[in-house]
């Protein structure tokens, strides 16, 4: 791969870096979704779920790493729903 896609590519994914209030990093998982090109979060889910059994299985607590949440988004006509968001 050409490093100015690798720098690209990298440039991208941390534009979209939040932190705590404490300064620790994070992603959302429905960011790195779109990022890492899955358009269905149902399918993003299924890697997210080998992502925290491989973490599992190497020793490494799965809390550590990723921290299942809920956001509300807007819908059209003013209404509102939650849905799952996993920070890692």
């Amino acid at each position: 791969m050409k490093l100015e896609i690798i720098k690209s590519l990298t440039k991208n994914f941390e534009s979209y870096v939040k932190k705590t209030e404490n300064g620790i990093e994070f992603w959302l998982a429905r960011d790195l979704q779109y990022l890492l090109g899955y358009t269905e979060w149902r399918n993003f889910l299924n890697v997210v779920l080998k992502a925290k059994t491989a973490c599992n299985v190497s020793g490494s607590k799965v809390a550590d790493h990723f921290v299942d949440i809920n956001k509300t988004i807007k819908m059209p006509k003013n209404a509102e729903k939650t849905v799952q968001v996993i920070k890692n």
